[in-house]
């Protein structure tokens, strides 16, 4: 007689109704789990379309606040901000990133003002604002004299610039600052420059396993950082996709220095790195579901190929099964507003 396995086992048994795959769903998507990046530009009542992202705009500051209120509202709780710097003020050395009066931090100040009980989060980066496009100060390769040459983006001067540059958002209200320049020690360096300033309360969300991936595209159009970085790329400071076990250096590492959260990114093509991550450190673990992983989507929608309702929730999902505490998605608000009306929309 069969004691076990079928037919006595049937795991089809608790699929056959939607109350009962309800009651044993092991991971579940909610409006809190979601960060919503906004883009944000000078002027007035402004709302330009994103050519490489559809449905994604850069607003201006008083677009971005009506924005923010929308999420709060719709039970999301951060957003995260990031510039679209006027050409004009972008430099060899981004000294516009510590201007207390930068769009970001004027930004961040109508935010708060308008809605305090939201979370905003600060990119800490110098790409915006540098006219090369890269995330740190460009100097000589010093090598040997055959590489006189070349550049290379230098680690120790920039950390002083990223130290500086959280400390400006931090004063101007923001409630995270996170460092996404891949730098060493840039950790260390802010954790102990907040300090210093009895910014105590302001926490560290870092994009402590940042690949460089070919997935930023449309990002980098948005920002308008594309043009300026033309041919060059950022594999002398971001992560190899190939490797695994350095992302796990790199994240005891940013933990260690006084991170409070730690970011993958991209984030559906590193989905183990997500779940090493969560296994290994228990620690609040987030994952940015970048503009390429949009962009790709959104367009097999527009071609009739996906089913976007589905596959944007299927995704989030498997951020969440992946071990994901929080998703950084441009999808956040429709989303939340989905799971709002319908609480069992995240079904596949």
């Amino acid at each position: 007689m069969t004691t076990s396995g079928f037919p006595r086992t049937r795991l089809r048994r608790t699929r056959r109704d939607a109350w009962s795959r309800q009651l044993v769903r092991e991971n579940v998507l909610t409006p809190a789990d979601l960060i919503w990046p906004l883009f944000v530009q000078d002027g007035e009542n402004l709302a330009t379309q994103i050519t490489s992202m559809p449905g994604v705009e850069r607003l201006s500051i008083d677009r971005l606040v009506l924005a923010a209120k929308q999420a709060f509202a719709a039970g999301i709780p951060a957003i995260a901000v990031f510039p679209v710097i006027d050409p004009s003020k972008k430099t060899p050395d981004g000294e516009h990133a510590l201007d207390p009066d930068n769009l970001v931090c004027r930004a961040v100040r109508a935010v708060k003002e308008a809605c305090p009980d939201l979370g905003v989060i600060c990119d800490v980066a110098l790409d915006p604002f540098t006219s090369h496009g890269q995330d740190g100060l460009v100097r000589p390769d010093d090598r040997a004299p055959w590489f006189a040459d070349r550049s290379y983006v230098v680690n120790d001067e920039t950390l002083a610039m990223l130290a500086q540059q959280a400390i400006v958002q931090a004063r101007a209200g923001c409630d995270v600052v996170a460092p996404s320049d891949m730098m060493d020690g840039r950790i260390h360096f802010i954790r102990d420059a907040l300090e210093k300033e009895g910014l105590i309360h302001v926490s560290i969300l870092s994009y402590a396993a940042k690949y460089a991936s070919a997935f930023y595209g449309p990002f980098r159009d948005a920002v308008g950082s594309q043009g300026n970085l033309g041919k060059g790329d950022k594999h002398t400071y971001q992560m190899d996709p190939a490797n695994t076990d350095e992302a796990m250096r790199e994240v005891a590492l940013d933990l260690e220095e006084g991170a409070d959260m730690v970011m993958v990114k991209p984030g559906m093509p590193y989905l183990d790195i997500v779940r090493r991550v969560k296994e290994r450190f228990e620690v609040p673990t987030f994952a940015y579901q970048v503009s390429g992983e949009y962009a790709m989507l959104k367009a097999a929608a527009e071609k009739g190929w996906l089913d976007w309702d589905r596959v944007i929730m299927e995704s989030l999902v498997a951020f969440k099964r992946a071990g994901a505490d929080g998703i950084l998605t441009y999808a956040a608000l429709e989303v939340a507003h989905k799971l709002n009306q319908a609480p069992h929309a995240q079904r596949a």
